[in-house]
């Protein structure tokens, strides 16, 4: 045990919950530990964060109004739908013609298509992917959930993109839901919610994509990873609404669920290595960079074509 380590690592903790580190910094704060050897080694870092996520977005469900969630949801649904199986198909048939293994394609393409490293997870053990592939993919969708951190925001204010507009297009284009509510938190307090509403609205996609997969991959076993988290935030809204008399309460839960997103990023970065990073390969590295330019450009292109003619 290096007291030293746990000394940083709490610290790096601590620092995300002032007003001075944001989610891009917190990435890089927990990557620079990591690159220094000082993040405990004991620690269960994926566990820990993927609890923590759970928690954040569902304390996210406290700050956002029932009708706002609906209207947001049903102006983005064709979009969701659209954007999913048009990633799903394109990508089958690329993956193939690349020479890329089918089931890593496919699960590049999954996580592209529906919440990253959490739909890659539900549909690997669907298709029967093994670890190198199921870490190729995750490798991949790690490395450029990291640089969507960064460059989403910064494209967002080039184009001068409304706060709703970005919302919807970070939920679209950008895999892990981590990021997506990262990238969005950054960009500003509307961002976040249209966010954090249409990729939890995208995720519950997980169980028809993992089920069809299963099919057409073959696999007797149906065995699915469920994000209830996603069920528990969309009751967090029902009774921020039902229940308005606890309003200052919400506001409460709401402020501190965006600090712990924070400290979520910081855990990913703590995750980040250099050998995770090469591990991914120069191929599915550039598949998975194809895929994603592609879903991000077109949604894009989509989102300011139609914005003048939407109302969230």
């Amino acid at each position: 045990m290096n007291p030293l380590r746990y000394l940083f690592f709490i610290l790096g903790i601590v620092a995300c919950f002032t007003p001075w580190v944001n989610s891009p910094t917190a990435l890089v704060i927990g990557f620079l530990l990591t690159a220094l050897g000082l993040v405990p080694e004991s620690l269960p870092l994926s566990k820990i964060t993927k609890k923590l996520l759970s928690y954040s977005i569902i304390g996210l469900g406290f700050g956002i109004p029932l009708q706002e969630a609906l209207t947001v949801t049903s102006h983005g649904l064709g979009l969701i739908m659209t954007s999913i199986f048009f990633t799903l198909i394109v990508g089958f048939f690329v993956s193939d013609k690349i020479g890329l293994t089918k089931k890593t394609g496919y699960l590049i393409s999954s996580g592209t298509a529906i919440c990253g490293g959490s739909a890659i997870a539900a549909v690997g053990p669907a298709i029967k992917a093994d670890d190198d592939q199921m870490a190729l993919a995750l490798g991949t969708v790690f490395l450029l959930n990291s640089i969507a951190l960064f460059l989403f925001p910064l494209i967002g204010h080039i184009l001068h993109l409304t706060q709703n507009e970005f919302g919807t297009w970070a939920a679209i284009a950008i895999h892990d839901t981590s990021s997506v509510v990262g990238a969005a938190q950054a960009y500003g307090e509307q961002a976040l919610k249209t966010a954090t509403t249409l990729k939890l609205a995208r995720a519950l996609w997980i169980i028809p994509v993992a089920l069809i997969s299963a099919f057409l991959f073959k696999n007797e076993s149906k065995k699915i990873t469920i994000p209830y988290f996603i069920l528990f935030y969309c009751v967090a809204i029902v009774i921020h609404d039902q229940l308005p008399q606890f309003n200052d309460w919400y506001t409460i839960i709401f402020q501190i669920a965006k600090k712990t997103l924070v400290v979520c990023l910081f855990l990913i970065g703590c995750g980040l290595s250099l050998s995770r990073l090469k591990a991914a390969g120069p191929k599915p590295l550039l598949y998975g960079i194809g895929l994603w330019v592609t879903i991000s450009v077109c949604s894009l292109m989509w989102i300011m074509t139609h914005s003048a003619n939407t109302t969230f």
